[in-house]
């Protein structure tokens, strides 16, 4: 799986600008991602800090490395 290219804190800026009153379409240029991926990330981690999403990536890495070690032990 791809890593974003963007770091938990970055995200959260850039959610925090939208709550500011930042259009969709203005923030999408001004950072270079999709509308999708906005409204993606908005839906994931809308009321989150920097510091809660960085924990959950964090989360969600260390998960998909075991289920990967599992697989492969699986196979054994």
């Amino acid at each position: 799986m791809r890593r974003s290219k963007f770091s938990p804190q970055q995200i959260a800026k850039i959610l925090k600008e939208f709550d500011n009153g930042k259009s969709v379409d203005q923030i999408s240029r001004e950072h270079g991602v999709s509308p999708a991926t906005f409204y993606k990330w908005r839906s994931r981690y809308a009321g989150m800090n920097s510091k809660e999403l960085k924990r959950l990536k964090e989360l969600e890495e260390e998960n998909r490395k075991l289920k990967q070690m599992y697989a492969t032990l699986a196979l054994d």
